[in-house]
């Protein structure tokens, strides 16, 4: 199937209710049917933002947050299960493909940091688990194990995500480039200055569309009834993220955000001819590879589709 040359893409970034899955799940299904009026072929959102990003073990001691914890594994989604039903059938109703950032649990109780891609018909399509946990967050989330690197074609459009810090793992790009994506999703929590050049220079390198999108989340979000939640978490000026939704074009430009300090959805139609034309100059695995001198293997447990 060729590719159309427009592709609409919205990335939402929202707040989550935070650690509670139900009421964030109906925030989703909210976002989908608008981005879907505004002409999305595609909605994005962030990292884990079912059900919640897990902040507090960037601010709490390690080993003493088991009541943060376990709401946190509670209120995480089992694939499969019901928890998605709701976002599986807006998807549907509203005729767009999802890409949504959550927290997995697996039967044993473990844990993953997941997109999960649920198509326009209302069925779960793909399963990207982050490689690699960053510092802290390796007290929650386990290494990724089983659906890594997975590329979805949405019409023709051949689309995966790295989420957060695997951005900057130059063979995980490198895998994905070789998979012949279009679009690089980012779901992120970085909210750093350094964030948006990082995905500028990814869609310059890998001449693809870098859709970045995080959650907007403040200290007044975190629910008090969690043990010492006012000790660690302020008032609506006390910043979890501020936010850094950003869409970029093949060669680097950015085409929509940064979005900074508010709620709020960037959406852009993708021009798809770019990426030929930009491959033209600089094609990382055509005419610019040297595979006689350098080359990468996918080992077969993580080259799922």
């Amino acid at each position: 199937m060729s590719a159309p040359r427009g592709f609409r893409v919205a990335a939402v970034q929202a707040t989550p209710a935070y650690l509670d899955r139900d009421a964030t799940l109906d925030i989703v299904t909210q976002e989908i049917a608008k981005a879907a009026a505004d002409g999305a072929d595609l909605v994005v959102f962030p990292e884990s933002f079912v059900p919640g990003y897990p902040d507090w073990l960037w601010r709490h001691n390690p080993w003493s947050d088991a009541d943060w914890y376990a709401r946190f594994q509670d209120q995480a989604i089992e694939i499969p299960g019901p928890a998605l039903d709701k976002v599986r059938a807006a998807a549907e109703a509203a005729g767009v493909w999802v890409a949504l950032g959550i927290t997995e649990r697996t039967p044993s109780g473990t844990l993953y940091n997941a997109v999960v891609y649920i198509d326009d018909r209302g069925e779960i399509a793909g399963l990207h688990r982050k490689l690699i946990p960053t510092g802290a967050e390796r007290l929650v989330w386990a290494n990724g194990q089983g659906p890594m690197l997975t590329v979805v074609d949405i019409g023709g459009v051949k689309v995966g995500s790295l989420i957060c810090w695997e951005n900057y793992m130059p063979l995980a790009r490198a895998a994905l480039y070789q998979k012949g994506i279009d679009v690089l999703l980012a779901p992120t929590w970085d909210n750093s200055d350094e964030w948006v050049p990082t995905l500028r220079h990814t869609a310059k390198e890998g001449q693809v569309f870098v859709v970045g999108v995080t959650a907007f989340l403040c200290g007044s979000d975190v629910p008090r009834d969690l043990p010492g939640a006012d000790e660690i978490y302020g008032g609506e000026d006390d910043f979890m993220s501020k936010g850094n939704t950003t869409i970029v074009a093949p060669g680097g430009k950015i085409v929509a955000g940064p979005l900074i300090g508010g709620q709020g959805t960037l959406s852009a139609t993708l021009d798809l001819e770019r990426i030929a034309a930009g491959r033209r100059a600089f094609d990382p695995t055509g005419h610019y590879a040297r595979p006689d001198i350098l080359s990468l293997t996918i080992n077969s447990d993580g080259d799922d589709k």
